[in-house]
């Protein structure tokens, strides 16, 4: 089971908990009983209750940003080679097309007109990373080809008229990459 699983199966556990405690809470509201008894029994519990939930809201903090999968945006990213992506109304100006596979690529991208969606889909038509290409500034993104084939460089946001023909692809291959463009 993988960390996101786990973290959503805590989650329901505690929902349902939560739940069970709002349910038995409401099945004895309607029942008399020493008000007083309550009253003690509910201040000894609720600063428990509030450091429980303190304390599980700081862990799944740290257990979903720990695993931040975005890259360090100002800081040199370790790839073993780096492509300037422009994106331009209605297509993608790419530094380099081959890249030798299990190679881990560093992709500026940036825009030089409006917002594009930069997206980079396998061979299998599958999405395996995607970023934004905004104007005047650089995105990076560090992605590992593990699979050799033509994938494809699609915009995800509309960005005019011609939108649908922004398309560019690129070679990986199971030999070393060439420095074509």
């Amino acid at each position: 089971m993988n960390v996101q699983a786990t973290i959503w199966t805590v989650t329901l556990a505690c929902i349902a908990a939560i739940s069970l405690i709002f349910l038995y809470v409401v099945a004895k509201a309607g029942k008399e009983g020493d008000a007083a008894l309550i009253g003690r029994t509910a201040n000894r519990v609720r600063p428990w209750w509030f450091g429980a939930l303190v304390v599980f809201i700081a862990v799944m903090t740290w257990a979903t940003l720990v695993p931040f999968p975005i890259p360090a945006q100002n800081a040199a990213l370790k790839a073993d080679q780096v492509v300037d992506i422009v994106g331009h109304q209605w297509y993608w100006d790419i530094s380099k097309t081959k890249f030798k596979k299990g190679s881990t690529i560093e992709f500026r991208v940036t825009s030089a007109d409006v917002n594009h969606g930069f997206a980079i889909y396998a061979p299998n038509n599958l999405i395996v990373a995607q970023t934004q290409a905004m104007p005047g500034y650089t995105n990076k993104l560090l992605h590992t080809f593990d699979e050799p084939g033509t994938y494809r460089l699609l915009c995800l946001e509309f960005c005019g008229v011609a939108h649908h023909v922004m398309e560019a692809e690129f070679e990986v291959g199971s030999t070393a990459a060439g420095d074509g463009s």
